[in-house]
C-alpha cells in the first residue's frame, strides 16, 4: 500500500525574495503564457543573457512595437518580467529593457552557456579525479550559504522545501514512519520525507550520477546543517536506484 503524502508546510520566503506565489496569482501567470505572442516573447527574454529592449524583441519575432508593448506589460502585470535600467535611442526617447522576474518559472530555458558550463566543469572534475566526498563538500559549503536568508524561518523543513521549490526540484513532503516497541507503524512527528519530483540538473546526472547527485546531497545537508533544528538522516538519489529524496528529522 502506497501511503498519500502530506501537503507541504507553508514556503519559507527569504527575507530578500518576494514571497512565494499563490494559486491565483500562479494562475495569472500560466494564464498570461497562454497567448502565443507572450509565449514568444518569453522564450526570447528566456534565452537572452542580457534584458532587451521592445524594439529589439519585436523584431526578432517579426511584429511592430506597438504590438509587444501592451504583452510586455501584461506581463509586467503578473510578475513574469521586469524593467530594468532604462537606455536611450537615437533620438533621445527612453527605452525600457526588459528581463524575466526573479521567480518567474525558468521552464529549463536558462541561458544555453550555462548546461555548457555545468557539462565542462563536471568533465574537469572527473578528468581531476574528483570523488563523490569532494562533490558533497562543494555542495555542503553552497547549502550553508543559501540557508543563512532563512534563519528566521520557523523550522529547517519549511526553509528547505521553500529553497528547494526555488531551484525547480519540485519538493513533495510525505510522513515517515517509525516501529513502536509492539512492532506496529506509526507516524514519527520529529521527521518527514522530502521527495524530489523534478531535478533540474537532469542530464548531467545521467551522466555524472556520482558527482552530481552528491553535490544535491552536499547542498541538501549544508542548507539543513546551517540551520541548526535539524539533520539529514538518509539521502536517497539515482544512484541508490531508489527515489530521489531526503528524510530530515529534528535535533533532540
Amino acid at each position: 500500500m502506497v501511503d498519500e503524502p502530506t501537503a507541504p508546510p507553508p514556503r519559507a520566503a527569504a527575507p530578500d525574495d518576494t514571497p512565494p506565489l499563490d494559486d491565483t496569482a500562479r494562475l495569472d501567470l500560466f494564464k498570461a503564457l497562454g497567448d502565443n505572442t507572450r509565449y514568444a516573447i518569453y522564450l526570447e527574454l528566456a534565452r537572452s543573457i542580457r534584458p532587451l529592449t521592445t524594439a529589439e524583441i519585436a523584431d526578432t519575432i517579426g511584429l511592430h512595437p506597438n504590438t509587444v508593448r501592451p504583452h510586455l506589460e501584461r506581463m509586467r502585470d503578473v510578475g513574469l518580467v521586469e524593467v530594468g535600467a532604462v537606455a536611450r535611442g537615437e533620438i533621445g526617447r527612453p527605452q525600457h529593457r526588459y528581463s524575466l522576474a526573479v521567480d518567474a518559472p525558468s521552464l529549463g530555458l536558462e541561458p544555453p552557456v550555462m548546461p555548457v558550463l555545468a557539462r565542462m566543469v563536471l568533465a574537469m572534475a572527473a578528468r581531476l579525479g574528483a570523488g563523490p566526498d569532494d562533490a558533497r563538500a562543494v555542495g555542503a559549503e553552497e547549502g550553508g550559504r543559501r540557508s543563512a536568508p532563512y534563519a528566521a524561518a520557523p523550522s529547517s523543513l519549511e526553509a528547505l522545501v521553500s529553497d528547494l521549490d526555488r531551484l525547480g526540484f519540485d519538493p513533495v513532503v510525505s510522513d515517515a514512519y517509525a516501529t513502536d516497541a509492539a512492532g506496529n507503524r506509526i507516524v514519527d512527528p520529529d521527521t518527514a520525507v522530502v521527495a524530489f519530483a523534478n531535478c533540474p540538473f537532469g542530464d548531467l546526472a545521467d551522466q555524472h550520477a556520482e558527482l552530481v547527485c552528491s553535490l544535491h546531497h552536499g547542498l541538501v545537508a549544508g542548507f539543513v546543517a546551517g540551520m541548526g533544528d535539524a539533520e539529514v538522516r538518509e539521502f536517497c538519489t539515482l544512484v541508490d536506484r531508489t527515489p530521489c529524496q531526503v528524510t530530515v528529522s529534528g535535533r533532540t
